[in-house]
């Protein structure tokens, strides 16, 4: 079996009207179209994407999100070009949220250009670019040999 892709990632928000706002922002800048938006949380999807947004329970209203402990650390989008990724500078600057990192070159892999910056609650989110593939695969793709023409 090979998986082709993830098919959504589900975030429990501490504080849900701030969250729903920002996410209500981002995620159609990206590209994902709100599908459903109920007291049970608004979904998503969106480039092979799909985003579900949830209130917290009543005991853990108001909670912030702590990026070291155990489960999620951070959630990255792929984009297309590094023009995205400075676009995306631009519009998460107009958010009100805090900017972690500018955008800038990692050596993850080859050309890996991305921007890091935090949702209400603390959860981090990092858009990037790959060249080529997109992939986040420090091996090159496999060439294709040509067979020689024949006179």
């Amino acid at each position: 079996m090979k998986i082709d892709g993830i098919a959504h990632i589900q975030i429990t928000a501490g504080r849900y009207a701030p969250a729903r706002a920002f996410y209500g922002e981002l995620l159609p800048f990206l590209g994902l179209e709100l599908i459903r938006d109920n007291d049970s949380g608004a979904m998503w999807l969106g480039g092979r994407t799909g985003v579900i947004l949830s209130p917290p329970a009543p005991e853990y209203d108001g909670e912030r999100f702590v990026q070291r402990r155990i489960g999620l650390h951070h959630i990255c989008f792929n984009a297309r070009s590094r023009k995205d990724i400075n676009a995306a500078r631009a519009f998460v600057q107009t958010l009100d949220v805090p900017i972690i990192r500018a955008p800038r070159e990692d050596n993850f892999a080859p050309g890996y250009y991305s921007i890091l910056f935090e949702d209400p609650d603390g959860v981090r989110i990092e858009i990037n670019h790959v060249p080529k593939r997109g992939l986040l695969d420090p091996k090159p793709a496999k060439a294709k040999i040509k067979a020689p023409r024949q006179a």
